[in-house]
């Protein structure tokens, strides 16, 4: 709950607009898109995906339609980095400040050293408003796109890498 405070606080403080709604916890997508006051045709909930490369050295978040099947080599292929795979639990709260099943782009105000890379997929530019959880699955923050990547992760000094998530895969 404390990292979700620092962060509606940031939001707040760096005149982001925002509208924040309180639910039981959920751990799926399919729980958030039955999540009632969002209109669901003009946003999305990305599927927040944490990687890292085979060392563990460079660390990754993958934001993808939620729609689309995850397909790592397609996203390694993106980044330009081989062998990407899921990273460990337990790197997200030294990370990002947050626990599985609470993972977005908002956690990366707590990645003062910047060693998350971020991705985004193209298809995720046709949602004009983004849903996603505040490091904290029992609430959920609606945001225009363009405010969260301009108003938040540009103050952050992030600027996402925009990559084609949806490829066909090649040999």
């Amino acid at each position: 709950m404390e990292n979700r405070q620092r962060i509606l606080e940031t939001l707040d403080s760096w005149g982001v607009a925002y509208r924040l709604i309180t639910h039981e916890a959920v751990y799926t997508i399919a729980d958030c898109l039955r999540l009632e006051g969002i209109d669901w045709s003009v946003t999305e909930v990305p599927k927040n995906v944490f990687l890292c490369n085979r060392q563990q050295t460079s660390y990754y978040l993958a934001l993808l339609r939620h729609d689309l099947p995850f397909r790592t080599a397609v996203v390694s292929r993106a980044l330009g980095v081989s062998r990407l795979s899921f990273a460990p639990e337990d790197r997200l709260p030294a990370l990002l400040g947050l626990e599985a099943g609470a993972v977005s782009p908002l956690g990366l105000l707590f990645d003062e050293q910047k060693q998350v890379t971020l991705a985004m997929d193209e298809g995720l530019r046709a949602f004009p408003y983004w849903a996603m959880h505040p490091c904290d699955n029992t609430a959920t923050v609606v945001l225009r796109r363009q405010d969260l990547l301009e108003g938040y992760l540009r103050r952050l000094g992030r600027i996402p890498i925009w990559i084609q998530a949806e490829g066909e895969m090649r040999a």
